[in-house]
C-alpha cells in the first residue's frame, strides 16, 4: 500500500482519487490539502481521509505520507514541488509541469537534486487505445513515422483559474497542447529532438486575455512532423482524436465523443453523461469507463509500480520540461508569425539525427516511386532514374 497526500480537492483531484483508490485497490489517501476548508472537509469525508488541512506544507510533511499528488492550479506547482523536495517526499504532478520551460526546468533540477521520485501525470499517453497503438508503432507496423497529429477541443475548462492568464500561464495551448505534444512526441520517438514550431493562435470567442484556439506544427530533427489542434471554443463536448502516419501504415483513434456508445433521451432523470458534455438531452455519447478511457488507471498503475520497484515511470518531470519548451516555442511563433526554435537547455535524447533515408531501390539504375494494381488489372511501377532523374512507368507481366 502507498499512502498519498492529495493537494487539491477539485475536479481533477477527484478524478485522480477515484482512480487511485479504485485501480490497484490497495492504496490510501491519508491527507488532503485544499485552499478552502469546506472543500477539504467534503473531500475527506467522501474519500474516508482522516487528515485534512488548509496548510500545504502540513499535508506534505504528514508522517504517514509517502507520495504527494499535485492537482493544483498551474501557478502553485513549483511551490508544492519545492516543499516535496524539502521533506524528501516522492511527487507526481498534473500537467502541465510548469507555466513555461524556465519554471519546469527549476522543478526538474530540484527533484533530481533532492533525489526524489518524480512522475508527470500525462494521462492521455496511458489510454488503452494509445497504449495499443504505441506498441504497434514500436514494433514497426507503421514503418518510419512521418506525421503524428493530435486534437483536443472542448467548450472550455471547469475552474475559474484556467481563465486567468497569470494563474494558468496561458490558454488552450498550455492546457490542451501539453497532451497533444506528448502524444505526438511519443509516436515519433521521445529520443528525437523537437527543433522548431510554427503556430497560429487567436482569441476567437471567450472574453479572456489568453488564446482560446490554436493550431501548430512541430518539426523534429529526423524530418517528422507533429501537429496539434486545440480549442476552448469547440461545441459538442470533449473531442480527443489522434492520427499517426508512417511509411508502412496509418492509425486513426477517436478516444472520446464518438466511441461507439450512442444514446437518445428526452432528458428525464438524466444527469451526468461524460466529461464536458454540453447536453443531457437528444443524442448523447456516454463513455463506458471515463477513468480507464482517459488513461488514469494505467497512469497511476505505472507510477506506483515504478515507485515500488525504485525505477523511473514512463513519464517524468523531464518529459514535462520538454513539453513546456515546445509550447514556449508555439507561443513565440504565434506572436512572430514565423518558425521559432525549441530552446532546450537540457536534452537527453539523440543528437545530430538526420532524415532517415527514404529512397527505395527498384534495381541498380532506378528508385521505386510507387507500385500499384490498376482497376483494369494491370500491375505497374513508377520509377525514377538514379542518374537523370527522369520519371517513368513500367507495366509488369
Amino acid at each position: 500500500m502507498i499512502r498519498i497526500a492529495m493537494l487539491g480537492s477539485g475536479f481533477i483531484g477527484r478524478f485522480y482519487a477515484d482512480s487511485l483508490l479504485g485501480q490497484r485497490s490497495k492504496d490510501k489517501i491519508v491527507s488532503i490539502y485544499s485552499r478552502r476548508e469546506e472543500s477539504a472537509r467534503k473531500f475527506a469525508k467522501d474519500y474516508d481521509c482522516k487528515h485534512w488541512t488548509t496548510n500545504m506544507e502540513e499535508s506534505i510533511a504528514h508522517p504517514e505520507v509517502e507520495v504527494v499528488c499535485i492537482s493544483l492550479p498551474n501557478n502553485l506547482h513549483e511551490a508544492a514541488v519545492l516543499l516535496c523536495c524539502k521533506h524528501k517526499k516522492a511527487v507526481i504532478t498534473t500537467k502541465p509541469l510548469g507555466r513555461n520551460a524556465a519554471e519546469a526546468k527549476r522543478m526538474l533540477e530540484a527533484v533530481e537534486s533532492a533525489g526524489i521520485f518524480n512522475g508527470y501525470l500525462e494521462d492521455l499517453v496511458y489510454t488503452p487505445k494509445f497504449l495499443k497503438a504505441h506498441e504497434s508503432v514500436k514494433n514497426g507496423a507503421l514503418g518510419r513515422i512521418l506525421w503524428a497529429k493530435s486534437r483536443e477541443t472542448h467548450p472550455g475548462p471547469h475552474s475559474d483559474w484556467f481563465w486567468d492568464i497569470e494563474q494558468a500561464g496561458g490558454g488552450c495551448i498550455l492546457d490542451l497542447g501539453c497532451h497533444c505534444v506528448e502524444i505526438a512526441r511519443s509516436f515519433i520517438g521521445k529520443d528525437i529532438k523537437p527543433i522548431e514550431v510554427m503556430c497560429w493562435a487567436d482569441t476567437q470567442v471567450k472574453p479572456i486575455d489568453a488564446e482560446d484556439h490554436a493550431i501548430a506544427l512541430v518539426k523534429y530533427e529526423n524530418g517528422a512532423i507533429g501537429q496539434f489542434e486545440v480549442s476552448w471554443t469547440f461545441r459538442g463536448g470533449l473531442d480527443l482524436r489522434d492520427e499517426v502516419m508512417g511509411t508502412e501504415g496509418t492509425i486513426w483513434m477517436n478516444n472520446f465523443l464518438r466511441t461507439g456508445f450512442e444514446m437518445f433521451t428526452t432528458g428525464k432523470d438524466t444527469d451526468y453523461v461524460a466529461e464536458k458534455a454540453e447536453s443531457n438531452t437528444g443524442w448523447l455519447f456516454p463513455v463506458g469507463d471515463e477513468l480507464n478511457e482517459l488513461g488514469y488507471n494505467h497512469m497511476f498503475t505505472d507510477m506506483f509500480n515504478s515507485l515500488e520497484q525504485k525505477k523511473a515511470p514512463k513519464e517524468t518531470f523531464y518529459d514535462g520540461y520538454v513539453v513546456n519548451a515546445v509550447l514556449d516555442a508555439a507561443y513565440r511563433s504565434a506572436k512572430s508569425k514565423q518558425w521559432e526554435p525549441v530552446k532546450l537547455e537540457i536534452w537527453r535524447g539523440r543528437t545530430g539525427v538526420s532524415k532517415d533515408s527514404h529512397l527505395v531501390d527498384y534495381d541498380k539504375d532506378h528508385y521505386l516511386v510507387k507500385e500499384e494494381l490498376t482497376h483494369y488489372g494491370a500491375k505497374k511501377v513508377i520509377l525514377k532514374d538514379k542518374k537523370s532523374g527522369k520519371i517513368s512507368e513500367k507495366v509488369l507481366d
